[in-house]
């Protein structure tokens, strides 16, 4: 009888572990429409470049079919046989996703011509949900050098939602541009000079619609667009080669379960006059110590509605020296730090941004009213005067309304598996129900063992 007792009682706790282990698991694991993270990979059609051009194109491209949440979007230039390009000989300027609404009606000329070469007015971005909608219009996702190893990475029960039919206008269709901004260093005579865009490099006086630039425009994306070519050492050969943009989605079937995330882009050259992305720092006159050499920019902004901050990650140039979003009173919210390569193989290449630190609040910590001032602050080393740099933030943000209709959410460690949200069944009538549950299993053990008794059984000795 004891024996017997052991047993019954054992597979009663054993019941109760698993019920503790429901009630602490990860969301994916408590949800079946939400269990699969799937992972999509697809690339760019090919751009050619010989040494010291630009390639500055758009692209049609793939994405996940259906509603779906991504949870995580990482791009890098890769050459013909799918092999990682250093930057030492191809400098990735940025590459942005975005999407678009096209009227059915004129999909073809689309799929042709995308929406740069059609000139579709009736074609409408969609993108992210402000604050800065420069370049292409609306960016969903981008970033530059710092690809590699910058953690995009959503934890669940967040994601970015695409592919709703109910969002599309009758008569559209939702479809996906890419723009690769790549410049070939193999060659040329000022590395630094050419990925910082400087006009005289390039030889460039007027933009690639043909208007002259402002004199006092020495350097940046303006001069160095598509099919420009920087200054090259004397007597370089000039080979081409076939490269391509592939970009990793990781992804969820959306359900109820799936908490929506808005994404904004904060940018510290948006000084009321609108976000211009770019900006030049100067030559420090090192009159004191080179620790005194930084420049730094600030911006406020204000959100259009109240959320929760789920992510957050800025965006720098080579001389980048982090960037800080801050509250209104002063505290600090994400400090998003470069990490620079310092080596010679690929994706550790010294001397350029080869990734950018990701902040992940504990969920609910750091609420943001739109009554709330933010300041974004970017630093640079002025060792040497730089153009063209930039100082962005990406935040994405929960709405506090779909964040409450959470049961119950804690972080736990988000950086590495991108599964850190956890929830707690703690409802009085969820914990009553699975007590009398496991109540109801022990007796019905106990009634079994007592009748296998009777009839001459015996349990297993422990």
């Amino acid at each position: 009888m004891a024996s017997c007792s052991v047993i019954s009682f054992s597979m009663i706790f054993v019941f109760i572990g698993i019920i503790h282990g429901w009630g602490t698991s990860s969301f994916d694991a408590l949800t079946s429409v939400d269990l699969v993270n799937r992972k999509s990979v697809y690339r760019t059609p090919a751009f050619i470049l010989t040494p010291g051009e630009v390639s500055n194109k758009y692209y049609r491209v793939e994405f996940p079919k259906g509603h779906v949440g991504v949870r995580g979007f990482d791009a890098e230039v890769v050459d013909e046989a799918g092999n990682p390009v250093s930057l030492f000989e191809v400098y990735l300027h940025h590459w942005i996703a975005y999407n678009v609404y096209v009227k059915k009606t004129e999909k073809e000329a689309f799929l042709k011509e995308g929406y740069y070469g059609s000139n579709n007015p009736s074609t409408r971005f969609v993108g992210n949900s402000g604050l800065c909608r420069y370049g292409p219009g609306s960016t969903s996702w981008g970033l530059g050098s710092e690809t590699r190893h910058t953690n995009t990475t959503i934890p669940p029960p967040y994601a970015v939602e695409i592919g709703n039919s109910k969002k599309i206008p009758d008569g559209y269709e939702e479809m996906w541009e890419f723009n690769v901004h790549a410049i070939d260093t193999r060659g040329v005579e000022d590395r630094p000079g050419c990925t910082e865009c400087r006009c005289d490099l390039y030889g460039v006086a007027n933009d690639e619609h043909g208007l002259p630039l402002p004199k006092d425009y020495i350097g940046g994306f303006a001069c160095c667009y598509d099919g420009t070519k920087c200054r090259l050492k004397e007597g370089f050969e000039s080979t081409k080669r076939t490269l391509y943009m592939q970009y990793t989605i990781r992804w969820v079937e959306w359900s109820e379960h799936v908490v929506p995330l808005k994404k904004y882009l904060i940018d510290v050259t948006n000084t009321g006059s609108g976000c211009k992305a770019e900006y030049n720092t100067p030559t420090c006159s090192m009159s004191g110590f080179p620790t005194d050499c930084i420049d730094t920019r600030e911006t406020t902004a204000s959100l259009p509605e109240d959320g929760i901050l789920i992510y957050a990650a800025a965006h720098q140039h080579t001389g980048g020296r982090g960037a800080g979003l801050y509250s209104a009173n002063g505290e600090e919210i994400c400090r998003s730090i470069p990490t620079y390569g310092i080596g010679s193989e690929t994706g550790n290449e010294a001397g350029y941004v080869v990734g950018m630190s990701a902040c992940y609040p504990e969920p609910g910590s750091v609420k943001i009213s739109s009554k709330d001032i933010l300041r974004l602050q970017s630093n640079y080393t002025t060792l040497r005067g730089r153009t063209g740099v930039m100082g962005i933030f990406n935040i994405l943000v929960a709405s506090p309304g779909d964040t409450a209709s959470i049961i119950s959410v804690k972080k736990s460690d988000p950086l590495h598996s991108g599964h850190g949200i956890e929830v707690t069944l703690n409802h009085p009538f969820v914990i009553v129900g699975l007590v009398g549950v496991i109540a109801a299993i022990g007796l019905a053990l106990f009634y079994q063992v007592r009748k296998k008794q009777s009839e001459g059984y015996q349990a297993l000795s422990t």
